[in-house]
């Protein structure tokens, strides 16, 4: 007998929310960037700057993709212990302020039905303000992949094409330890799921033992570009594009492979022991 699909397509395409309330403060910034692996063993003494307001508090621009929830969804009938992140495209209009009061508009542009094995894909366009004069801090689009969800008879298609790598071997690499705690720490950054701290949820769904956030691979991803090529200055990166492929594994080595062309940093990101491939198609644009 086969399940019932449960999602409810003219719901999920109709969502939308305006001036939706989100704040930060310092506090989040840090535990941001601790969950992200800045300031761990042999780190540079800069990364301290992100883990330590004594001076100017620097913040990782790719937190923004972690500070908005998808609160506004969870009608639509989705199974929400199987939505994952796919991809992410955000664009800074200027460098995250160390604490700041945020209003969003966010809307669903598109659902994409894949099958019932492969399951729906949701993309997110939503814009963020400051709350006190309404400038634009960022935009981001996000695909949302629920899976177990497809078979609903919706609108099939890939959606928009990737960033594509150049074809020549990599210019830059950067190797980043991950750590057996780090999930722990980053699940204080606003993703709660049981998946990444309860070894039997994590294995209904598929995966071997619990993996680490997708915002938290971006937040490595990302550390590695302003360690290798942006001497940590965070105000030098202005976009931050990926898509999320694979899982990574507390414990395991993170190798950023990066070429930059101009203000370009095309990048992925592999599993050294593995040679998998977890994050491809990156496109990291610095602020010229």
């Amino acid at each position: 007998m086969s399940q019932a699909v449960s999602i409810n397509f003219d719901s999920l395409l109709a969502a939308s929310v305006n001036d939706m309330p989100c704040k930060y403060g310092m506090e989040h910034a840090i535990l941001y960037a601790l969950g992200a692996g800045f300031g761990r063993d042999g780190a540079d003494i800069r990364e301290r700057d992100y883990c330590y307001e004594g001076k100017s508090l620097r913040t990782v621009p790719a937190m923004a993709g972690a500070l908005l929830n998808n609160d506004f969804l969870a009608d639509c009938g989705w199974d929400a212990a199987r939505v994952f992140v796919a991809d992410q495209k955000l664009e800074l209009y200027r460098p995250l302020p160390a604490r700041a009061e945020l209003v969003a508009d966010r809307r669903v542009v598109a659902v994409l039905d894949h099958g019932r094995a492969l399951g729906v894909s949701i993309m997110i366009e939503s814009e963020v303000r400051m709350a006190t004069d309404g400038t634009v801090l960022f935009t981001l689009g996000s695909t949302l992949m629920a899976g177990g969800d497809g078979g609903f008879g919706g609108p099939e298609g890939s959606g928009p094409l990737p960033h594509k790598l150049p074809e020549r071997d990599a210019d830059l690499a950067c190797e980043l330890q991950s750590f057996q705690d780090q999930p722990l720490i980053f699940r204080l950054s606003g993703d709660r799921s049981p998946l990444y701290v309860d070894d039997a949820v994590a294995r209904s769904l598929g995966f071997r033992t619990t993996p680490l956030q997708e915002q938290c691979v971006a937040g490595m991803a990302c550390r590695a570009i302003l360690q290798t090529i942006c001497e940590y200055d965070y105000t030098l990166i202005s976009g931050f594009d990926l898509r999320f492929v694979a899982a990574v594994y507390p414990g395991e080595v993170l190798v950023t492979e990066m070429w930059q062309d101009r203000n370009i940093v095309s990048f992925r990101c592999v599993v050294r022991d593995r040679n998998k491939v977890v994050i491809d198609n990156g496109k990291c644009t610095l602020a010229v």
